[in-house]
């Protein structure tokens, strides 16, 4: 059954201002989660990729766009129709021990996901200042573990709506440096394959970036949190939802999915028509890259594209952490909920905060950062495609989906996408 909205607006619900507004207004799990996916591990590697091999990828993120849209979308649909997150509905639909190997693995990769960032962000952080990155590790932790814990849902999402802007440091650093457009635009629209072992190895590793299971699980979840701040509690009240509200949600996550794989294209680019035009070639980690551009595209792009390291640590790691959490809670019947208050949904935070302190633990024992981020995509391209069936099996199940499955058209670019994560996925072995 359809959810029926009441209007607090005398506007008719035809008049195009009324829509607008109300697309504005929609614009912010889809946004927050696609530019999130442009963490500072997800910068290093497209720094990697630039560096390595010019402007040879550029055409990946034409096609990623629409894959990881239409991938979000289904999560989208999934919590907003259903009123669970992605855990909850994999609990109706599949036995307990094979959600507990998926959440777990998640809560790992996630967890070293957490150290890379920060390690990016301390890194980044301390290239600017001269201060020891070690300082900028805790202080980024506790100052978001604070926030995490302190702020409600709704003023969460909007400091992390804020934060999106930072992302626009990557498309100015590419312009103020130049680039050759002609030859960007061919590299753009006609694919060059990989040829070589590392050609084959940065293009799984971008795809495995871009698709990752932690965004899964935070895009159904903020949706269930959309419709609490809204004041449906219950199950019930948050089950179906009207046709209006499915397609500003496909239009906001059509819009963050655009801006995550656009960052990737600019960091790309920034870096193919610097580093890799003069010879650097061994880059591995995002403050390499920062620290790089500057003796070719001077102290303002470097320090953009240095800044935009740091704002997108900020909007990343509350989801890396949250999604993990989120999917535990539902798993194991937590309460659960940034809405909620420490005393009201206890383990669930500490899950969040026992996540954020293993990522700096990780980071003062020394863990080797690229080798963490390897091990991470590794995860993550295996985990990623059985949890793309699970998705596909929960979006065309008519009853879960309070008979509002899936579209044809948008199960089978999911589909397609899986067949392309697992392709991923047995690359890492075989290439």
């Amino acid at each position: 059954m359809l959810k029926k909205r009441a209007s607090n607006s005398s506007v008719p619900a035809s008049a195009p201002s009324r829509w607008i507004r109300e697309l504005l207004k929609s614009l912010g799990p889809g946004l927050i989660t696609g530019a999130a996916d442009d963490d500072p591990s997800g910068i290093a590697t497209y720094s990697i990729a630039g560096s390595q091999l010019g402007t040879k990828l550029l055409w990946t993120a034409l096609l990623t766009w629409p894959l990881m849209a239409a991938v979000q979308m289904m999560c989208a649909r999934i919590g907003k129709v259903t009123g669970r997150g992605l855990a909850g509905n994999f609990k109706q639909r599949f036995p307990r021990w094979l959600l507990l190997i998926f959440v777990i693995s998640l809560l790992i990769a996630n967890t070293i996901n957490i150290a890379a960032d920060l390690a990016g962000m301390a890194d980044a952080s301390a290239m600017m200042s001269g201060i020891n990155s070690h300082w900028f590790v805790v202080v980024f932790a506790l100052l978001i573990s604070w926030a995490t814990v302190r702020l409600r849902y709704q003023q969460i999402a909007n400091v992390l709506k804020w934060l999106v802007l930072v992302l626009f440091a990557y498309p100015i650093t590419a312009f103020v440096v130049g680039a050759d457009w002609g030859q960007v635009l061919r590299d753009t629209l006609v694919p060059s394959m990989p040829h070589s072992r590392t050609e084959w190895a940065t293009l799984v590793a971008i795809l495995g970036t871009t698709i990752s299971p932690y965004l899964f699980f935070w895009q159904a979840s903020e949706e269930v949190e959309e419709e609490k701040s809204a004041g449906q509690s219950t199950l019930a009240q948050r089950r179906g939802a009207t046709p209006q509200e499915l397609d500003l949600r496909n239009i906001d996550v059509g819009v963050g999915a655009f801006f995550s794989n656009m960052v990737m294209f600019f960091i790309i680019l920034t870096t193919a028509i610097t580093l890799n035009r003069h010879g650097i070639m061994n880059i591995e980690t995002s403050r390499q890259a920062a620290e790089a551009l500057r003796p070719f595209a001077g102290n303002f792009a470097a320090t953009l594209f240095t800044l935009g390291i740091v704002g997108v640590g900020f909007l990343a790691i509350p989801t890396l952490a949250g999604s993990a959490a989120y999917a535990f809670a539902e798993t194991l019947g937590w309460r659960q909920g940034l809405n909620l208050k420490l005393k009201q949904a206890r383990w669930f935070y500490v899950l969040i905060l026992v996540s954020t302190a293993a990522g700096v633990a990780l980071d003062f024992i020394g863990v080797n950062p690229v080798k963490a981020l390897y091990w991470t995509a590794v995860i993550n391209g295996l985990l990623a495609p059985f949890l793309l069936v699970a998705i596909l099996i929960v979006a065309a199940d008519k009853k879960l989906m309070q008979n509002q499955p899936s579209s044809r058209l948008g199960w089978i670019v999911v589909a397609v996408t899986t067949v392309a994560m697992f392709a991923a996925g047995i690359a890492m072995f075989v290439v």
